[in-house]
């Protein structure tokens, strides 16, 4: 379906055309005409279908089509990094028209603050923001919500994991109940349909290609030992040539330790990580985009907060603790219909979770031999899960009878 089809505002459908899109994607073509149709919507779409356009470019229409245009459309996001990333998709689309925007999220300087104050105060068409740093502003008096018409929940599972559901619903107290409301999310988990029962009315459902790699994606399976490890990936880093390359790691610490290792290889490689102040986090994302590091490694929050074309390689140095996060970590390679690798590595531990990962996307993954001079690998049979616990049951002596009186 092309985009003209749509019938956008012609500024708005240029600025589609100067990025160089043409054809709507799946969940585009199905929510776009509910949104102009003004309808509440609920849809399930895994990364990289296009989701952010299929919110963004109906309400963009939208807007150019009102005169009165004060903070009328909030989306809120998980992470500052989706949330810029939104920003630079807004930013792309209305370069021909005259909508503007404000990102809202925690970090940043005394200047960047004065900055968003001032456009809150002045009113911007489309606010973007973090639920944490938003309630600081609504409570404060600063940020007037009164006149808002479009209310966007962009990765809402994420935003439930990470514990923003009380956030949410203080946001919404400030919002008028009068409204279009759009929720987005990867997955439809019992937590996401209270959310959504909660917030929209008489909401259409749309579910496209739940919880499925893409198809371009080569998935391989490396059951090791943890110290077999580094050694392993310093091999396949070595003998293939990857232009970038994503490792998830488990913990903050072990990101940062990755990232030693990498150096020691002669990699170009970054951390990414919390404990960065958000200008050193920009900058390192900006590196990766532009090519001048070849290796990112973060944890689960990196999985969605970045938007990078070309990636070759993603490695999964610790299995994901939810069957639905190795998703969203292998979605960011093979995007818009290219091809990648993705490599997990498999300990003792991680069996289960590799069952379940497997039973979520329906096929048995590639098992790889690890090269002989690394040692012998754990065998899987013997790497079956332990049988669940049983508690013991207490014996108590029984309490002697009253002696008759």
């Amino acid at each position: 379906m092309d985009f003209k089809d749509f019938n956008f505002n012609p500024e708005l459908l240029e600025g589609l055309l100067a990025m160089g899109f043409r054809n709507a994607t799946p969940i585009q073509q199905q929510a776009i005409p509910l949104i102009l149709a003004k309808k509440d919507l609920i849809a399930c779409a895994q990364t990289g279908t296009g989701k952010t356009g299929a919110y963004l470019l109906p309400i963009m229409h939208m807007l150019t089509e009102k005169h009165e245009r004060h903070n009328t459309t909030l989306i809120l996001a998980p992470t500052r990094e989706l949330a810029q990333q939104i920003d630079l998709q807004v930013e792309a689309l209305s370069y021909f028209t005259n909508i503007s925007s404000l990102t809202v999220y925690g970090g940043g300087d005394g200047i960047a603050y004065e900055q968003q104050k001032r456009s809150m105060r002045e009113g911007v068409d489309i606010i973007i923001a973090t639920p944490g740093r938003l309630i600081a502003h609504l409570s404060s008096g600063l940020l007037k919500m009164d006149q808002l018409q479009y209310l966007v929940l962009d990765e809402a599972d994420r935003m439930l994991d990470m514990g923003f559901y009380e956030d949410i619903m203080k946001i919404v107290g400030y919002l008028p109940k009068e409204r279009q409301t759009v929720m987005f999310s990867a997955t439809m988990p019992p937590k996401i349909r209270k959310l959504a029962s909660n917030l929209l009315t008489e909401p259409e459902q749309i579910n496209i290609s739940i919880s499925k790699p893409a198809e371009g994606i080569n998935q391989q399976v490396y059951l090791i030992h943890d110290d077999q490890k580094v050694p392993l990936l310093t091999e396949i880093l070595k003998s293939a040539t990857y232009n970038r390359i994503i490792v998830f790691a488990g913990r903050k610490e072990k990101v940062k330790e990755l990232g030693k290792v990498f150096k020691r290889m002669g990699l170009k490689a970054a951390s990414f990580h919390s404990d960065l102040e958000q200008k050193e986090r920009e900058a390192i994302m900006l590196d990766f985009k532009n090519s001048k590091l070849n290796v990112l490694i973060g944890t689960d929050v990196l999985s969605r907060g970045i938007d990078v074309t070309g990636i070759d390689l993603v490695i999964n140095y610790d299995a994901p603790h939810d069957a639905e996060d190795y998703i969203h970590r292998i979605g960011r390679t093979a995007r818009a219909a290219t091809t990648g690798t993705a490599i997990t590595l498999v300990n003792g531990k991680d069996k289960r979770k590799l069952a379940n990962i497997e039973k979520l996307i329906e096929r048995q993954i590639d098992r790889m031999p690890l090269p002989e001079h690394l040692g012998e690998a754990p065998k899987e049979e013997a790497m079956a899960e332990k049988k669940p616990y049983k508690k013991k049951k207490k014996f108590f002596k029984k309490k002697p009878k009253p002696a008759a009186s």
